[in-house]
């Protein structure tokens, strides 16, 4: 990995997410060598991966390079790499870039998409830059079909979105496209009726954002309700038509 022998205790994070970042900035030049790794080389602020999404704002706007971010920390070395195994007993962690010996391990990898069974190579997930391009790339791609499509039928099927689950993610994701849907697009397309598009919000329990509290439950319903999006509680998701 080319780095040098510690003289200081070795803390080996993985993962540069928020727990991981936070951590090495409060070990930045303390008595500690520090080796972050991450399979990516920035820092993703994923709650406004949405946002990137459905084009209102650039990938940058949202990822910043984990080396700038530690340019004046000489004890804290980033690498680019995956986690392959870890050895407890010896403190070693086997990676795509080699293994490394370590002091001190800290996990923190995040989470993980929960597809529900679902084939989710036929999915669109929301977890990192790359995905929200390519959402934002299928479903300005929808628009262009609908611009040239034959008839209102055919229109109507391209402007039809189907946002599943009700948690932060899927209410600002369903309410991005409300407002592109008001604001936006009718000016970009001004030859497509607007009026044809629907947006569904689909959620497995009784309310939108279950996990937080009921008055944040009511107004988000309210506001999305407000910006055209229909929401269907109560629903499970069983598979994806071709």
């Amino acid at each position: 990995m080319n780095i040098p022998h510690p003289t200081d205790p070795r803390i080996v994070i993985v993962g540069g997410g928020f727990a991981g970042l936070e951590l090495a900035k409060s070990l930045a030049n303390k008595p500690f060598q520090v080796i972050l790794l991450d399979k990516n080389n920035h820092f993703t602020f994923q709650p406004l991966l949405y946002q990137v999404a459905t084009g209102g704002l650039e990938p940058n706007s949202i990822a910043y390079p984990l080396r700038r971010k530690f340019r004046n920390a000489k004890n804290v070395h980033v690498r680019l790499a995956e986690v392959h195994e870890m050895n407890p007993h010896l403190n070693i962690l086997s990676t795509s870039i080699g293994d490394i010996q370590y002091d001190y391990l800290v996990i923190a990898t995040g989470s993980q998409p929960n597809f529900f069974g679902l084939d989710k190579t036929r999915l669109l997930p929301l977890k990192s830059v790359p995905q929200a391009l390519q959402m934002r790339n299928h479903v300005m791609r929808q628009f262009e079909k609908a611009a040239v499509a034959k008839n209102e039928a055919e229109r109507s099927a391209y402007t039809n979105f189907v946002v599943v689950g009700a948690g932060p993610t899927g209410v600002e994701l369903a309410g991005a496209l409300g407002e592109m849907k008001r604001y936006v697009l009718p000016k970009d397309y001004p030859e497509l009726d607007f009026s044809i598009m629907n947006i569904h919000l689909i959620e497995g329990l009784d309310s939108v954002l279950s996990a937080m509290s009921g008055k944040s439950s009511v107004d988000a319903k309210k506001a999305l309700e407000s910006l055209g999006v229909e929401i269907h509680l109560n629903i499970m998701m069983v598979s994806r038509s071709k």
